[in-house]
């Protein structure tokens, strides 16, 4: 039986249902809170998917194993007006019949196990309530317990962050600081993540402006507040989101994760020591910096001290040679992670998208950067120029068990030859996953800005694995947004949306497809980023309220209402700020608390804290940790690389939906 429908009956149903208005869910949600110690939903279990399906299976019939992070269960409690509501995780590999109990104050409160959600309503808790998760009959011989914790007093977990200090440009100009785009990865091997966050100064430039920034900075924080480290790249790095691309895993396989980023001369390690020369200026009288040398660096993540720096690869050579003179196009860069064998998680960084493009891809092997591929649209042939996007997916879209970069219009495979190009040229946005259930493999949803490259295509809709294009969205200008995610349940799959015509980019008018390519509507909900936030497989729209005079704005989360083509508040996260201006970006967007949900972190109005936004909505379905899927990890890792794009796993989350199949994955352990 598949979720919440039979498929005997969901074709009739996806015709006629009705969405639910804000006040109905409010009060099945306050009805639910009422529970007295019962889970949540006791909806049908999703169907078991057919063996042969998915990237998971295809990673098993290889006989490969992906090495993953060994994660706790990452249990949260929330403290609401009638109780508390708890959440945790399901493990990747937790076999199929792991239950639950829940401890409060040293007695067990669930008489059964728990095996059809991992969300639970305690109306007895209380704000000094302190918790445990027991997992049993995980086959492994033994129970389990978590840590005890204790409610959180708001629907957010606050971590307390070191603003650096204001600044004066070369040209004594003044600048401060924000937090901006983070990451997440265990840095010490204890199950449990740390942030790492980026801070952006209120100069940071686009490649196409001139003048002087300030240093950028890099943080480590545990979520208790405790600051681990700081880099600073100095200031032969420019400031701007399409310099420094931050990407944290644990490379080498020793439990502990490490960050990787492009530096040069001046910048300084979390150990305190400066990489080249100290002294070293290169910024012209523009604020460009097109001279002197480029570094790749590895940095322990424990420390953040350097480990390896390696030349970057490629050399800008000619600045002209990437697409003009000044400065602007020679510094596109974007980065990611990905499983090249299979196995072992290898690191991507390019050079170009524009024009020429480059990608090359590097090991750590005994803490040494080994380099493993190369692919240059100069060697590999002109047809490859100019396909790249500001973003890319990661995942293996052949399923021959190795990942892709589906570098915009252009899909390169695990051995840096090209899998398929498209020639639709450079986007803005694009998001792959398993968009149409209906059809095998993924499937690849994209934005373009050149009508002349994409035949006045706005947006594609195409298999991922050989680029055919399934449908379109027509333009006659360039279209910066879209978005794909299963937003309403009388459409099989995914539905795509992209602003239209000739509107602005945050326009609420252009078209709304289905993934089989049916014109829903031409109103359209923001396409900036999508969560999964309440109780049903449908994807949440995530965007802010903006204010164009102050270019702030206020974080929000809605339900796109499919009978009124509106969407319906279901969060304003007030004293919050959203990120990248009209763009609207969370810093950090991942399945970091609780169950399979996501959480949202956004930095507060002041950036004094980091805030990680939590689900209390309640749920029936129980799906394993999206950080346990391969696609959606990888997915996190280049989250906020450039453009910054919202993560989507390996296999389809919506209405209707089959259980995926255990990933193929190891956990490794940390090295003590």
């Amino acid at each position: 039986m598949a979720y919440p429908d039979n498929r005997s009956t969901i074709k009739a149903k996806r015709r006629t249902r009705k969405a639910p208005s804000v006040a109905a869910a409010a009060s099945l949600t306050a009805a639910a809170l009422a529970f007295t110690g019962v889970p949540l939903s006791q909806a049908a279990p999703v169907r078991q998917a057919p063996a042969e399906a998915g990237a998971a299976a295809a990673q098993q019939a290889q006989g490969l194993k992906r090495r993953m992070e060994n994660l706790d269960r990452a249990p949260v409690a929330v403290l609401m007006d009638h109780g508390v509501t708890l959440g945790w995780r399901m493990l990747g590999l937790d076999s199929d019949s792991i239950g639950f109990h829940v401890i409060r104050d040293g007695v067990q409160i669930t008489d059964e196990p728990i095996r059809n959600t991992t969300t639970y309503v305690d109306p007895e808790g209380t704000a000094s309530s302190r918790y445990v998760i027991k997992a049993v009959g995980n086959g492994n011989g033994q129970d389990k317990l978590t840590a005890e914790f204790t409610p959180l007093a708001q629907n957010y977990l606050a971590i307390k962050l070191d603003k650096p200090a204001d600044g004066v440009t070369k040209d004594g100009k003044p600048y401060t600081y924000s937090a901006n785009d983070a990451s997440v990865a265990d840095l010490d091997g204890d199950g449990k993540y740390e942030i790492i966050q980026s801070w952006a100064p209120s100069n940071a430039k686009d490649n196409s402006q001139a003048g002087y920034t300030g240093n950028v900075y890099v943080d480590a924080y545990r979520t208790d507040g405790t600051k681990l480290w700081r880099i600073d790249l100095g200031h032969n790095i420019r400031a701007g989101a399409h310099y420094t691309q931050v990407l944290a895993y644990d490379f080498d396989g020793d439990g502990k994760a490490e960050v990787a980023m492009k530096t040069a001369d001046g910048t300084k390690d979390g150990a305190g020591t400066v990489i080249g020369d100290a002294a070293a200026d290169y910024r012209n009288s523009s604020g460009y910096v097109l001279s002197g040398p480029e570094f790749l660096s590895v940095f322990d993540g424990g420390t953040g001290a350097a480990v390896d720096t390696v030349a970057y690869e490629p050399g800008r050579g000619s600045v002209a040679g990437w697409g003009d003179s000044y400065g602007n196009r020679v510094d596109r860069f974007l980065a990611g992670v990905a499983y090249l064998d299979g196995e072992h998680p290898s690191l991507m960084f390019s050079r170009g998208y524009y024009t020429r493009t480059a990608l090359v891809t590097y090991d750590l092997v005994d803490r040494k950067l080994v380099k493993r591929w190369k692919f240059d649209s100069d060697e590999a042939g002109a047809e490859y120029r100019g396909q790249g996007n500001h973003n890319l997916s990661v995942a293996d879209v052949d399923q021959d068990g190795k990942d892709e970069f589906v570098f915009g219009s252009l899909t390169i495979d695990d051995d840096g030859k090209p899998l398929y190009n498209t020639k639709l040229g450079h986007g803005d946005a694009i998001h792959t996953s398993d968009l149409d259930p209906s059809r095998p493999g993924l499937e690849t949803f994209a934005v373009h800005e050149s009508m002349g490259q994409s035949g006045n295509r706005g947006a594609t809709f195409r298999d991922a694995a050989t680029g055919e294009i399934l449908w379109s969205i027509p333009a006659t200008r360039d279209t910066g947004r879209g978005a794909a995610g299963d937003i309403d349940p009388r459409y099989a799959g995914a539905e795509g949306w992209a602003v239209g015509g000739t509107a602005a980019w945050n326009s609420p008018v252009g078209e709304l497809r289905s993934a089989k390519g049916e014109l829903i509507s031409e109103n359209i909900p923001a396409a900036n980023f999508l969560a999964w936030w309440d109780g049903d497989p449908l994807r949440e729209i995530v965007d802010h309220d903006y204010d164009a005079a102050t270019s702030t704005g206020v974080p929000t989360i809605s339900k796109w209402n499919w009978e009124t083509e509106s969407s319906d508040r279901l969060l304003t996260a007030t004293g919050a700020r959203s990120n990248n201006t009209t763009k609207g970006n969370p810093s950090l967007q991942a399945d970091l608390l609780g169950d399979w949900r996501e959480e949202l972190a956004w930095p507060s109005a002041d950036s004094t804290e980091l805030r990680i936004y939590t689900t209390t909505a309640p749920t029936g379905m129980r799906l394993r940790t999206l950080m346990h899927d391969p696609v959606y990890r990888t997915s996190v890792a280049r989250e906020n690389v450039a453009y910054n794009q919202p993560p989507h796993p390996g296999f389809f989350i919506g209405e209707g939906m089959e259980i995926p199949v255990m990933p193929s994955i190891s956990y490794v352990a940390a090295q003590r």
